[in-house]
């Protein structure tokens, strides 16, 4: 509610100065946040059939329209085993230099030389820029170790590519550099598990985005819904309390004793 103060002022004219009642502002406020839990309250049934229906869809999304693909990887030490040394040890000096040469190594894996090489010797129907898209390089970080992964849609494709890659690099790093270091550590193996579909994540996903939009559209229709249906609109509305209400009631006529009706 706001109060109206009048202030004489020496010529004779008036100003309005004007006081606002801060608990009753206050007291708006907290309407208001108890208004809007209402709202969510009274819209529960549409903000749950709405979450329901895009977790649906999201079952039917990671179900039926996602096409599994599989990942399979082999790893790599890259020891410097050049002719000069002829023990198998790794010296710091090895270890340096092989750091160097990692980020070089990783480039050359996805090399147009290697894929080509790589798909004559399996003889699959793919071609080079397709097969690059497949293969991915990682570094263990702080080592000398290179993950080699491969991403088809045949799990047992995707193993003989990655060891395939990981036979023909090795040759082309021998004959580029002459060093005869990289060592394979693990052999890629069939993964029966497809590597892109998450089914609890993408449900999370589409549930999520279910509620946001639950919540925007029982928002949006409550903004758009001019009618005042509480004594607590009114006053959020005109800005002034309310002094009393008027219940509806249904007057029926009181019938008498000789079976007439009076109102």
């Amino acid at each position: 509610m706001i109060k109206y103060k009048i202030l004489k002022r020496e010529k004779g004219e008036y100003e309005y100065l004007i006081i606002r009642n801060i608990s009753y502002e206050k007291k708006m406020e907290e309407i208001d946040l108890k208004e809007l839990l209402t709202l969510f309250w009274n819209k529960k049934t549409q903000i749950v059939l709405i979450v329901l229906i895009f977790m649906l869809l999201g079952i039917i999304y990671t179900m039926g329209f996602i096409k599994p693909k599989y990942t399979s990887s082999t790893t790599l030490l890259l020891a410097n085993g050049n002719s000069t040394n002829k023990t198998n040890t790794i010296t710091t000096s090895d270890i340096t230099l092989n750091s160097k040469l990692v980020s070089t190594y990783s480039k050359l894996v996805q090399s147009k030389s290697v894929m080509r090489q790589v798909i004559a010797n399996l003889d699959v129907n793919i071609d080079e820029e397709e097969l690059k898209k497949q293969v991915s390089v990682t570094q263990e970080e702080d080592t000398e170790i290179i993950k080699i992964s491969v991403e088809n849609e045949n799990p047992t494709i995707a193993a003989n590519i990655a060891n395939e890659v990981a036979r023909v690099f090795s040759d082309k790093v021998k004959e580029i550099y002459n060093i005869n270091n990289i060592q394979i550590i693990d052999e890629a193996e069939i993964n029966p598990e497809p590597s892109n579909i998450h089914h609890t994540k993408d449900i999370l996903i589409f549930m999520f985005i279910g509620i946001v939009i639950s919540i925007g559209y029982v928002l949006l229709a409550n903004m758009l819904d001019t009618t005042i249906k509480t004594a607590e609109e009114v006053e959020k509305q005109f800005k002034v309390p309310v002094l009393a209400t008027i219940p509806l009631y249904n007057f029926e006529p009181i019938k008498t004793k000789g079976g007439k009706k009076r109102k």
